[in-house]
């Protein structure tokens, strides 16, 4: 799982070289100060800093997120909102209003930490005791947590805007593999997956299915995801939309979300469920890494455009940032 800010910071190392601009690297790059004649400029972490205070805030929060999109109108995938017993002054967590979230989701939920990311700690549950036990080591890390209805996700795009301009649009696609009616769905994966990632395959693959799943015959010609999940840190790989209606639908509702929590730098990840688009989650923080493993000049592109808004607003301009990167 990539974790640390390199393609960010060789980026942003790039840019002040090009541009003039003094950079201070600190805290392993977790931690950057730019500045020239006029301006001195932090960036923390994968904020670049051009959002504000308050929508970095909502952004962070899945449940405020989900729930003043869908009071602005936007078809977002609704997230309850609850808070660790240790932090309410409580000896146990609501679990009356938290079964009753089962009760009306037969189907199962998705439980992850209210401000988590990159999927950690997101699990989906189906019975009463996996949802204790879900959210038990959430409460445990003294963290908040967010309770989603489980959906059938058939497709997920992620939408990188700044300022309503879509700078980077691409589809999530999670990897799968093709049976021979020889080998199994884990000897189909580690055939396919390098040496070097071998290791950390089997831990994932361990984790998200039994071993019966895992040692099943896979029939010739038919496909197994190796994940449920969406994200890049998982094993998804990024499929650029460069133009197209699929494009079109899920940058006009990625914009609809950033307009509604104000944000001006951010990652829209919308999904397909249900035969209708809506937004999973809002990101202030914009974590590049992942894509940079496979599209480094897009990375570098963007990162460019998000600091010309900071450093040369006039001279830029997102409208144009945004044609250059669709080309």
């Amino acid at each position: 799982m990539i974790n640390h800010p390199h393609h960010q910071l060789a980026a942003v190392t790039r840019y002040c070289a090009e541009r003039g601009i003094s950079l201070d690297v600190r805290e392993d790059g977790w931690l950057l100060v730019l500045g020239n004649a006029t301006k001195r400029h932090l960036i923390f972490g994968y904020d670049l800093g051009l959002n504000s205070a308050v929508a970095h805030r909502i952004a962070c929060d899945k449940a405020a997120t989900a729930a003043l999109l869908a009071a602005s109108g936007v078809p977002a995938v609704p997230h309850a909102f609850f808070l660790g017993p240790a932090m309410a002054g409580s000896s146990e967590p609501e679990w009356t209003s938290i079964l009753e979230l089962l009760e009306a989701h037969p189907s199962g939920l998705v439980v992850k930490p209210n401000e988590g990311t990159s999927g950690r700690g997101v699990t989906r549950v189906h019975a009463a005791t996996e949802l204790k036990n879900a959210l038990t080591v959430i409460f445990d890390t003294g963290a908040s947590a967010a309770i989603a209805p489980l959906l059938e996700i058939v497709d997920e795009v992620r939408v990188i805007l700044l300022d309503g301009v879509p700078l980077i649009v691409y589809r999530k696609q999670r990897p799968v593999v093709t049976g021979d009616g020889i080998h199994s769905v884990r000897e189909l994966a580690l055939r396919a997956a390098p040496i070097q990632q071998q290791s950390q395959l089997l831990r994932r693959l361990a984790a998200e299915f039994d071993a019966s799943t895992l040692h099943a015959i896979v029939p010739h010609g038919e496909q197994r995801l190796l994940s449920w999940r969406h994200n890049l840190e998982f094993g998804a790989r990024p499929v650029l939309l460069r133009d197209g209606e699929l494009r079109e639908t899920c940058t006009a509702l990625a914009r609809e979300a950033a307009r509604a929590i104000n944000i001006r730098y951010t990652s829209v990840d919308v999904v397909m469920a249900d035969s209708q688009w809506r937004v999973l989650e809002i990101n202030s923080g914009v974590k590049l890494e992942a894509l940079g493993e496979h599209a480094p000049e897009l990375v570098e592109a963007a990162t460019f455009a998000a600091l010309d808004a900071i450093f040369a607003p006039r001279a830029s301009g997102s409208a144009a940032a945004g044609s250059k990167l669709s080309q």
